[in-house]
């Protein structure tokens, strides 16, 4: 793999844990789920790390802050995603803590990190 910067960004730390915490927990959704909502959720989550990292390949910072903002964007995707699995009760009451602690970090962090942006 490539050793490149957006690796040691905090914000990509994140969604990457982010995203092995969406696997974990869709793992116990039910299979006739599996090409609806887990997989949406799966492919949302995957999208907030891979626009973090395309956005830090790209040279302008009109072009940067673009993909950093659907980056955000996804993680408030995999947020309404969620909503919806607490309504069709997929998930527990304690990973629905777990997981908001998670989700409110990043989006602070990532806002942080868009309006930094240079």
């Amino acid at each position: 793999m490539l050793n490149l910067g957006h690796k040691k960004l905090e914000v990509w730390k994140l969604s990457i844990d982010l995203i092995k915490f969406i696997y974990k927990t869709t793992e116990s959704f039910p299979k006739s789920e599996l090409f609806g909502i887990t997989s949406q959720l799966r492919r949302a989550s995957v999208s907030i790390a891979s626009n973090i990292a395309e956005g830090c390949a790209r040279k302008s910072l009109q072009e940067r802050k673009r993909f950093f903002e659907i980056s955000r964007s996804s993680l408030v995707e995999v947020d309404t995603q969620l909503e919806i699995c607490k309504e069709l009760n997929y998930m527990s009451e304690y990973t629905e803590i777990s997981i908001n602690k998670s989700l409110n970090l990043l989006f602070a962090k990532l806002s942080k990190f868009i309006n930094n942006a240079k």
